[in-house]
């Protein structure tokens, strides 16, 4: 059986918040029309959710579309430094309302000789025992040279073979491929292989060995050792295949106040250059911003640089789970004679009813990442992250995000997230924002409000000379829209007019709370995210969305 086409009553603007409201979860409401059950076949030969269009027209109509929760970065007993079971993670994943997650491991050979294997029976079973949940097994790549990635394929007979021989051929670590800096002997090859094991994934995809595989750069300026050129050679190496980066880290809970120390930074951003690191990159760049990487948190930095190439690269969030804040468990004791490298599954934990050590948040419950799909199921939910059908929030921001770019000649949809609206030089086009706010309290018991909507627009100038650059002068906020105390859902309308060059926009806002002149000054970005005080990072107090961005192709 195929996954199944959403009904029409499925309108973008209607959130999870909404049906429940109404007595009605999302998840019931999409199983009532048959959303689930059937299409978790594993081996059906589903119509891929998202195509590219094959449209050369001028506009363009995308369809309605549902939006899904997940995480793409959650650790387990099967990581050799994490402590929760299989279970443990799963129920919490439920708790928070995730609809889809995926477990990747850390690479090492214990979990590539035995781990993966044992892992997979536990996410087989789960499976069959959890059928409104979509778990990824993956895998969490020390890339030669560099930092690590997701890794994760569509279920399949082959989903765990190709992950473990990946990891055995492929990973930085194992093979001893770690060194990148500049100048060194070994720096060029090990690139290199970064390289060639993302076109390996790519020919495992097109062979059929897999239905589906995707590649996630993880916390890409914690250490400043993934260069630009390095994430511009991932990406063009198969970018049907790495997709984008983690737009803010894990680890959101490690600079609550009083609870790690005076250093402590969100996401566990606390380190300062080293000889690995790319020597481009500015000190500032290893902080977070509001608890977004700055890649992704500068306007007119490497995000923006390399969507000005005018190609897409996605951003997500996660929990990285590995040790959640204010926890009682603590790992257990190792039988004599074994450890992870004999047995790649660490003791089941303890519970010692006292809070231990932790920087993280439980799946879903601070970090989100909604992906629009048009199906339910694993090959829609991979097939909506490679399309770009992507906003993240914090703190449960907001209840739902929809995003339209259409010319106003038009009767149509427009374009949302990820896509690509062709216009004529001079054209009217209008952005549709439609938000809904947050209707309950989060799991820290606060009722969100959203203070403010950006958007930023930046030109599209083509490939850049300089694979290294990080900057894209000519992006900035353009608009700014107070919304301080709308609620339910309403709707943005942000004219937009098309010049002689093609550009994207993107959205982001926050609470307001914790805001000041972005990283390149207040006339590229007036009022952004900025660090905090070491220690001191409340992520409840500090929380923003992002989009992904809609590009205009201007021809003619």
């Amino acid at each position: 059986m195929t996954e199944q086409q959403l009904p029409s009553w499925a309108d973008p603007s209607v959130s999870p918040a909404d049906l429940d409201a109404q007595g009605v979860s999302r998840r019931g409401l999409l199983r009532r029309a048959g959303l689930f059950g059937a299409a978790f076949a594993l081996g059906s030969a589903a119509t891929p959710a998202f195509a590219a269009s094959g449209k050369r027209g001028l506009g363009g109509d995308d369809p309605r579309l549902a939006y899904l929760v997940g995480d793409h970065h959650v650790h387990s007993v099967y990581s050799h430094d994490a402590k929760y079971t299989f279970s443990q993670q799963a129920r919490a994943a439920a708790k928070y309302g995730l609809d889809w997650m995926v477990f990747n491991e850390h690479s090492n050979f214990g979990h590539a000789r035995y781990g993966a294997k044992l892992e997979h029976a536990e996410i087989v079973r789960a499976r069959s025992e959890n059928p409104r949940q979509l778990i990824f097994q993956g895998l969490e790549w020390y890339i030669p040279a560099a930092e690590h990635c997701t890794v994760f394929a569509a279920p399949g007979p082959h989903e765990t073979d190709l992950l473990t021989q990946f990891e055995l051929a492929y990973d930085g670590k194992l093979l001893g491929y770690t060194e990148g800096s500049a100048g060194a002997a070994d720096t060029a090859r090990n690139e290199a292989h970064a390289v060639k094991a993302i076109k390996w994934l790519a020919e495992q995809r097109r062979s059929g060995y897999v239905d589906d595989v995707l590649v996630i750069a993880n916390h890409p300026l914690r250490l400043g050792i993934d260069s630009p050129h390095e994430m511009r050679g991932w990406r063009d190496a198969a970018p049907e295949i790495m997709i984008g980066m983690e737009g803010a880290p894990g680890a959101q809970g490690a600079a609550i106040p009083g609870w790690r120390g005076t250093t402590s930074i969100r996401g566990e951003y606390e380190n300062k250059p080293s000889a690995q690191s790319w020597p481009g990159f500015p000190a500032d760049a290893y902080l977070t911003y509001g608890g977004f990487d700055w890649a992704t948190a500068t306007v007119g930095g490497l995000w923006d640089s390399m969507l000005a190439e005018g190609s897409l690269f996605s951003i997500t969030t996660n929990s990285d789970n590995h040790r959640t804040v204010f926890d009682t468990w603590k790992n257990g004791d190792w039988p004599a004679g074994q450890n992870f490298d004999n047995t790649g599954k660490l003791p089941d934990p303890v519970n010692t009813g006292t809070p231990q050590p932790g920087s993280d948040f439980w799946p879903g419950e601070f970090s989100r990442t909604h992906v629009g799909v048009t199906r339910y199921g694993y090959r829609a939910v991979m097939a909506g992250l490679r399309a770009g059908r992507v906003w993240v929030d914090h703190g449960h921001l907001l209840d739902g995000l929809d995003v339209r770019v259409k010319r106003d000649c038009d009767a149509g949809r427009g374009v949302t997230l990820g896509g690509r609206l062709r216009v004529r030089r001079g054209e009217r086009i209008t952005l549709y924002v439609t938000v809904t706010s947050a209707s309950r309290p989060n799991p820290q018991g606060i009722l969100p409000e959203l203070a403010h909507v950006d958007v930023i627009r930046g030109a599209v100038r083509g490939p850049v000379a300089d694979r290294d650059s990080w900057r894209a002068p000519d992006t900035r906020v353009v608009h700014t829209k107070d919304v301080s105390g709308r609620k339910g859902t309403y709707t943005l309308r942000v004219p937009l007019t098309a010049g002689d060059e093609s550009f994207y926009v993107r959205l982001r806002g926050s609470d307001g709370k914790r805001h000041g002149a972005g990283y390149l000054g207040t006339a590229i970005d007036p009022h952004g995210p900025i660090p905090h005080t070491p220690g001191d990072g409340d992520p409840w107090a500090d929380t923003w969305f992002y989009s992904n961005p809609v590009f205009v192709d201007v021809v003619g």
